[in-house]
This record gives structure tokens, sequence and C-alpha cells, in this order.
């Protein structure tokens, strides 16, 4: 109940009694002014009745406009926080990364309080629905085996995982193409067009060769089915570079998780899912997700670290959540 609604109703209780009963009786007239009337009803009878102290019920709606104060800021620490890193920035990496500054604020808020302001704010981050397939296996090109089933990466650069994503624009849809590296969770490469020929995929690869830190190192591209990565004009440019090429085998889409997450991710994070204007722009817009990506943004797989920090320091260890892993080789 607000203050405002206490004040009412002891102002009318006030007005409507007369020291009632099963209340204290009224102070006696003052011997020194004996023409001074008895107080028809004092407030602190009304504490009285709800078991409460004067100072008690001050208290309470002390806390609670500083706990409002103390929610506005956490609000606001959250829309910036996810103006610069992402709009779908869960809770969890929010508190994390919040945290220090929190501190600095002298707000002390828990994980489950922090949930708290966030639902209360409609601040969580809602499901995603699920989005249209740019694979098309339909093809006579040859499809190589799945090497990397149950298995995980044991250092940066060991293997790479690649997709198309589609990107709406006014002018109709733009195209994609990623490759990403499977431990350290860094974009390598990327190539947007307004086409998914097997040359967008081709110059992808291309960024990601140009951008290795560790080229000496054996390494796996996994990839879908798709008829631009089964294609002679990219697995011969994969192997003249000394690429082992691994193909997922099923329609499931955990042959290719990591590479499918990442997608979803730039699309829904940092506003690649909007009708841009045209592929000038979406360009552009592609660009920025990636660094941020790469920079900014915190991945639980990573201990809530960063995928360039990962990839510089191989000895920050890989975390999967499936069962039954076993490591690359």
């Amino acid at each position: 109940m607000s203050l405002q609604i206490w004040k009412l109703l002891l102002k009318s209780i006030c007005q409507k009694s007369r020291c009632p009963k099963h209340l204290p009786a009224g102070r006696q007239v003052s011997k020194r002014d004996s023409n001074k009337k008895e107080k028809p009803f004092k407030r602190k009878w009304f504490y009285q009745c709800f078991g409460i102290s004067k100072q008690a019920f001050y208290k309470r709606e002390k806390s609670k406009e500083i706990k409002a104060i103390n929610d506005t800021k956490i609000i606001t620490m959250v829309k910036e926080y996810r103006k610069k890193v992402g709009a779908r920035t869960g809770g969890k990496k929010l508190y994390k990364e919040l945290k220090n500054r929190l501190i600095e604020q002298e707000i002390k808020i828990g994980r489950d309080k922090f949930f708290d302001v966030l639902r209360l704010h409609n601040s969580l981050v809602p499901k995603l629905k699920n989005y249209i397939t740019t694979t098309d296996s339909n093809h006579l090109f040859r499809k190589y085996k799945n090497l990397i089933q149950n298995k995980v990466p044991n250092r940066p650069e060991q293997l790479w995982v690649s997709d198309i994503t589609y990107i709406k624009t006014e002018n109709g849809h733009n195209y994609l193409a990623i490759v990403t590296d499977a431990y350290s969770k860094k974009n390598m490469g990327y190539k947007l067009d307004d086409n998914m020929k097997a040359s967008l995929c081709v110059d992808a690869l291309k960024m990601a060769l140009n951008n290795r830190k560790y080229p000496s190192k054996k390494l796996i591209h996994h990839s879908d089915r798709g008829m631009q990565y089964c294609c002679p004009e990219y697995t011969q440019f994969a192997e003249d570079n000394v690429i082992i090429m691994s193909m997922t085998e099923q329609y499931d889409p955990y042959e290719n998780a990591i590479a499918e997450r990442v997608n979803r991710t730039l699309k829904y994070e940092y506003g690649l899912k909007n009708c841009i204007k045209n592929t000038t722009i979406a360009q552009k817009t592609a660009k920025q997700a990636v660094y941020i990506y790469n920079n900014l943004r915190t991945h639980f797989s990573l201990d809530l670290k960063k995928p360039e920090q990962v990839h510089n320091n191989p000895n920050i260890k890989y975390k999967s959540y499936r069962k039954n892993n076993v490591n690359l080789t």
C-alpha cells in the first residue's frame, strides 16, 4: 500500500473516530492549559492497529523509494549495455558484466533479484521463432563424411564451421556466408552479397585464411551439404590450402550447431534480421556485427570470455554442453 493511500485512510479515520474503545485512551488535558481539548485521535493508534511502529512504517516506505531508484538505474545500465553489445544479451551475461558497475553505484542485488527487476520491466529476452533454411543438398556433387561427430576441438584453428543465412533487404534477399572457429567462436571470415553463388563462400574462406594466427596447424572445415560447399570451386580451393573437408550426414541441425547458432546470434542481436534498405548498408551492418561479436560479446562456452580474447589465448579450455564428446585429433 502506498504512502498516499495510508495517509488518506488515516485522515478518514481521524475525521470519523472519537477514540474507539479498543484503542488507547486519549491524552489527558494538560494541567498547564485547562482550556486545551483532548485529541480525538492519535496517529500512533493507527500504526498500532496494524502492529507496526511509525518508524517501521516510514522506513519501509523509504526502502520502496530507494528500490524504485535502484531499479531505474539497473534498467538504464541494461539498455546502455544492450545498445552497445547486443539487444538480445541475456540476464546471466548482463549480471556478470554489470556487477562491478552495480557495486560502484552501491546497489546490492543478487542474480535472482536482478532477474526479477528485468521481469518487472519486461526486459527479459523472448524466445526466437524458427527461421528459413538456405541449404540445398539436392545435387550430384561429392558429399564428404562427417569427421567431427561427437568430437570437440582443443585449440584454435583446429576446426572451422561454415554456414549461409539470408538477410532481408528492400531489393530482395541477400546472403551472408560465415566461417567461424569452433574453439574460440571467433568469426574468421564472412561475405555478404545479393546471390548464393559458390564465390560467396569462397570469398568468406579467403578472408578466414588471411586472418589465421596458427597457419601451420592442421585444419578441418565443417559445413552442411549445400551446393556452394560441395561444388569443385569451393572444395578445390580448400584442398589447395591444405584444409580437410567434413560435412553433415543427416538433416539434424546439431551436426552443424555452432555455425547455426552464430548465424542466429548475428541476425537477432545485431539488427541483421530487420529489413535493410540495400546491399551496401547490409554489408556495413554485417561488418559492425562481426566486430562486436568478436570483441565485445561474451560466451558461456568460453566461461563468459570474448572470442578474440580466447583465440589469442589457447590455454582457455573449450566447454561443450553435449555429452559423450571426445577431443578432436
